[in-house]
């Protein structure tokens, strides 16, 4: 059976979603290593797969309109996040008309959530939470022409045009059960990150979930569709599951047999412990692959942050949001600020280049001082980049519900909002406005100061890897600009 990946393109005046994070609009093209996991899966079943992305590739509407009039795929899938709500019920529409006897999988933390919103008629099919199990016994069935409606993690349609939500598949523990992702799918020419300056790039995931607590936090995509999904049957977050080092060199072995030369790993909490995190780098040390990861503070020891030094880790990723102790006692981030600046200073010791994530306005005790503060201290900071971004209620976090119940939402209601602009949140001390204005002067404080310009331009091993991160620089503070004007 011929299967479709699809990432339909968003119109002219819209940007992108980046369907990784799902958090964003897309400053730089990043590689959906989830989706091409379940492709993996279905090519394993013997299905012929196809990957269309009209967003990396640069194609238009009216390609994606020719391109179904010529396709013959029988089952579409996509992977669906907020900000790409409208863009992906619009393609369906189109694939409803052009394509009437094809099926439309969904999956994604959006349609885990919002299962309504894509289903219009009996052919569309929303996969809950973890993908690859689902669509696979989905597929399998389709191809036989064989009933598929009792499939256990599935919304869709019934016979009186109302949503049934079958009960929720169990959760993969064993991870290294799932094929390698089918990265030979799409051209991996037009991915690359500009935190590690070097290519061919891919990305790679170890484990899914992560155990704390944090109230606002919407990880990765997929791990917070898996989220969503576990809370709605069960009540609390899932486990986590987690590769063996074993399986993941050997994914390492091939993709460096393969050529690529740069690796970011999307782990919600890449480093847990020495023992898992040592064999690991030692692989990526002796491939000569540049590397990056996302971790939390208290993971960063004198023994891990030596680790990472040895075996050249290009970035790490420190979910920061605050340097106020009481605001991260507030959003259940189990951190302090003497934690994490000691995090900073292993990592600076070890020649580890840090990138601190801030989240401004995940509590009603922020304040403009209490932003201004944290913003000054990480500039202050030896580190390598900041990200800044305004907090989400995101609809299934327990800060949505906090939101809600306080009339902290402009509008009563949750919209999908890109993070690294815009705010829906206003607290009696500090409105949306404010919020944005403060993200728009200290993201220019911090990304045209002299000495972030020269730390990344001499890091670059080439003039297109160099290129690239301009574009990525140039969407970031342009959008920026554009929300200054407005």
């Amino acid at each position: 059976m011929k299967i479709t990946c699809i990432i339909p393109p968003a119109g002219k005046k819209e940007r992108p979603a980046e369907r990784t994070a799902g958090c964003t609009t897309v400053v730089y093209p990043m590689i959906n290593i989830y989706e091409l996991t379940v492709a993996a899966v279905l090519e394993r079943e013997g299905h012929r797969v196809c990957c269309e992305d009209f967003v990396s590739g640069k194609r238009s509407l009216k390609q994606f309109t020719q391109f179904l009039e010529n396709d013959t795929s029988e089952v579409y899938l996509f992977w669906s996040v907020n900000l790409s709500i409208g863009v992906d019920t619009a393609a369906s529409q189109q694939i409803l008309r052009l394509r009437p006897e094809a099926f439309i999988l969904y999956m994604g933390p959006a349609p885990t959530f919002h299962a309504r919103n894509f289903l219009q008629q009996e052919r569309q099919i929303v996969v809950r939470g973890e993908p690859e199990m689902t669509v696979r016994e989905c597929c399998r069935l389709i191809g036989e022409r064989k009933p598929w409606q009792e499939i256990r993690g599935i919304s869709f349609l019934n016979g009186e045009g109302k949503v049934q939500n079958n009960p929720a598949r169990l959760l993969m523990k064993n991870l290294d059960l799932l094929p390698f992702p089918a990265r030979h799918l799409v051209d991996r020419r037009r991915f690359s990150n500009p935190k590690l300056k070097r290519s061919p790039y891919t990305a790679m995931v170890t484990s899914r979930n992560c155990p704390f607590q944090c109230i606002y936090c919407v990880p990765s995509s997929l791990t917070f569709a898996r989220e969503l999904e576990h809370r709605a049957e069960a009540g609390r977050k899932p486990f986590v599951s987690m590769r063996s080092p074993e399986n993941v060199i050997e994914e390492i072995d091939l993709l460096a047999a393969q050529g690529y030369r740069a690796i970011g790993f999307m782990d919600d909490n890449f480093i847990t412990t020495e023992k898992r995190l040592q064999p690991i780098a030692d692989a990526l040390q002796r491939h000569g692959i540049a590397w990056g990861c996302q971790a939390r503070a208290d993971a960063i020891t004198e023994g891990t942050a030596r680790i990472l030094g040895e075996s050249g880790c290009g970035y790490v990723d420190l979910g920061v949001e605050s340097f106020n102790n009481e605001i991260l006692t507030y959003i259940g981030k189990h951190l302090t600020r003497g934690q994490i600046l000691r995090a900073i200073e292993l990592l600076n010791r070890h020649r580890v280049p840090v990138k601190l994530n801030i989240l401004i306005g995940t509590s009603p005790l922020e304040t403009k001082e209490t932003i201004r503060e944290t913003l000054r201290t990480a500039i202050r900071l030896k580190v390598d980049q900041v990200m800044i971004n305004i907090v989400s209620p995101f609809p299934g976090t327990a800060f949505y519900g906090l939101a809600k119940a306080n009339g902290w939402i402009e509008g009563g209601e949750y919209v999908p909002t890109d993070v690294q602009h815009h705010s829906i949140l206003s607290y009696p001390n500090l409105s949306s406005r404010e919020m944005e204005n403060l993200l728009f002067r200290y993201n220019i404080r911090f990304f045209l100061r002299p000495r972030f310009i020269w730390s990344q331009m001499r890091r670059f091993s080439s003039f297109s890897e160099f290129w690239r991160a301009c574009k990525a620089l140039k969407n970031k503070l342009g959008r920026i600009k554009q929300q200054a004007r407005a």
